[in-house]
């Protein structure tokens, strides 16, 4: 069964930049699409953007178009978020999952932009 691990988040600057990780176990992580997810406080969790299990393809909110990049090296199971020109908006708990179907959540990294 596919598990996976967010990590990476901390605090950070506005206008900084983070990488976040989201890294698999158990599984062959190459087999699945993976989506970025954060949930801020009182908000419901939002999806901010995807990438094909092939790497072909990604997909942005316009919320972060333009400031994340979504990639994945599948041979270390491993997808990343890059945030750059982060914002005091962008604070939230983001997670890692595979898109449109019901699975459990990890714990998520919790990413604070504050100066």
């Amino acid at each position: 069964q596919l598990q996976l691990v967010e990590s990476g988040g901390g605090l950070v600057q506005p206008g900084g930049s983070l990488k976040l990780s989201c890294t698999a176990s158990s599984a062959t992580l190459s087999d699945y699409p993976i989506a970025w997810f954060r949930q801020s406080p009182g908000q419901e969790r939002e999806g901010i953007g995807c990438i094909s299990s092939n790497d072909r393809f990604t997909y942005y909110e316009n919320s972060v178009k333009g400031r994340f990049t979504i990639s994945r090296d599948n041979a270390k199971k491993t997808v990343y978020l890059q945030m750059n020109s982060l914002e005091v908006e962008d604070t939230a708990v983001y997670y890692c999952n595979v898109p449109n179907i019901s699975r459990p959540w990890g714990q998520g990294t919790q990413v604070t932009v504050s100066s």
